[in-house]
């Protein structure tokens, strides 16, 4: 029976591939940005893994930690939290030096009506973080929207292809690529840019999106007729053992499952495993927001949970009373409104 205590036990729980190459990953680690949905299982993933491989590395997760409870469970696993906003730069100047950061920071929806805050938290941290921090290796958090729309028969953009970002929230997160690409031409800062698409963790995600419709029986729409997702536990290992990869110049990864899923056959599985009836509006577009993984894939494997394992985990969440946190992807939007 699926319980918050055993999805954080199935999402932070390391595989052999991560405990090896965190042996190879020299010093500490910083998470910045660690208080969303996926910091708290990343930072206790990678503590598990210390731990489970005997290793000595120190876990930083830095962020104003406005739950209380996520600080707790991560600190009971070992994990290192630290208080700062990181709009101020005197916080961030009393952070421990530190030689590997995950940058997760950021700001995506309320952008409409907040366009300025956005890009301060898109744009402006990234510049603080990066003052104080100019000679650490960064993985930094970005979006598979900074690509244009693509037909499902293209197998999805590639890392090579070029950016369109649609709308103020997917300009201001090729913004952030861009300062990180600024201070690795001027400093020599090796960074990785890790364009993530759809992270499922059972609470949200799309597919969570997907049947909580059809548990309303609310109609589904078919605009974005496709999409990519990676279970949240593989797309946090992936991120801890990208470390690795961080270069100069720039390196790009596209972080997302090895599928395309079509949002009707997925809407209609989860309708047949609890017992509804599903409705669609609109007509399926010829192209959505697709990402070919096929790099990522080959540099660190493929994930450990399929997607049709995902789908049926996400029906049993629900049969079990599993909570929905109300944080819907917006998976539809091809407008760039957020």
């Amino acid at each position: 029976m699926w319980t918050k205590e055993k999805l954080e036990e199935v999402l932070c729980e390391p595989s052999d591939r991560l405990i090896e190459d965190l042996k190879r990953i020299e010093g500490d680690i910083m998470i910045l940005g660690a208080g969303g949905k996926m910091g708290p299982s990343m930072s206790m993933l990678a503590a598990n893994a210390i731990t489970k491989g005997g290793i000595d590395k120190k876990i930083y997760a830095v962020s104003r930690f406005s739950d209380a409870r996520a600080r707790k469970v991560m600190e009971d696993k070992g994990v290192i939290c630290l208080s700062a906003d990181l709009q101020n730069a005197d916080e961030i100047a009393k952070l421990p030096d530190c030689p590997n950061i995950i940058f997760m920071a950021g700001r995506k929806f309320g952008t409409d009506g907040g366009e300025a805050l956005t890009w301060g938290m898109n744009a402006v941290v990234p510049v603080l973080v990066l003052e104080r921090y100019r000679n650490s290796r960064f993985v930094v958090f970005s979006s598979g929207n900074v690509y244009d729309l693509v037909e499902p028969s293209s197998g999805g953009s590639l890392e090579s292809d070029k950016v369109r970002p649609i709308g103020e929230y997917t300009q201001s997160v090729l913004a952030r690529e861009r300062v990180f690409e600024y201070y690795a031409k001027t400093y020599g800062t090796k960074v990785l840019m890790f364009r993530l698409s759809y992270a499922i963790a059972l609470e949200y995600g799309v597919i969570s999106d997907i049947a909580k419709k059809v548990v309303e029986e609310t109609p589904i729409e078919l605009g974005n007729a496709c999409f990519n997702c990676v279970w949240q536990g593989d797309a946090n290992e992936y991120a801890i053992r990208s470390l690795l990869y961080a270069d100069n110049p720039v390196k790009i990864l596209n972080v997302t499952g090895p599928e395309i899923a079509g949002v009707r056959s997925t809407a209609i599985k989860l309708a047949k495993l609890l017992d509804k009836q599903v409705s669609f509006v609109g007509e399926p577009a010829k192209n959505s927001y697709l990402e070919n993984s096929s790099e990522a894939m080959s540099l660190m494997g493929y994930p450990r949970v399929s997607f049709e394992t995902m789908v049926n985990w996400q029906a049993q969440w629900i049969k079990d009373g599993g909570a929905y946190i109300n944080k819907p992807t917006h998976f539809e939007e091809r407008k760039g409104s957020y």
